[in-house]
């Protein structure tokens, strides 16, 4: 399991979704946007909070929370 300094989870703060250092910015957040199609420069801009390295991480633990449990997908 890699090393997640980036994302925190907190109960009493968003549900205890997994957020950004502490931001009220979820992972899937970030996830979604780089999954839309959206820039790393253009989330930037969106999110001054954010830096480079917490999208990197967020798709990071995006692909380890995937290999930890199976989704259910439709079989063509």
């Amino acid at each position: 399991m890699a090393d997640f300094d980036r994302i925190t989870i907190d109960p009493a703060q968003m549900g205890g979704t997994p957020c950004i250092r502490g931001l009220r910015i979820p992972v899937a957040t970030v996830v979604g946007l780089v999954a839309e199609g959206r820039s790393h420069t253009q989330i930037l801009s969106d999110y001054p909070d954010l830096e480079p390295d917490d999208i990197q991480q967020a798709l990071s633990y995006a692909a380890e929370a995937v290999r930890e449990r199976q989704i259910p997908v439709r079989v063509a």
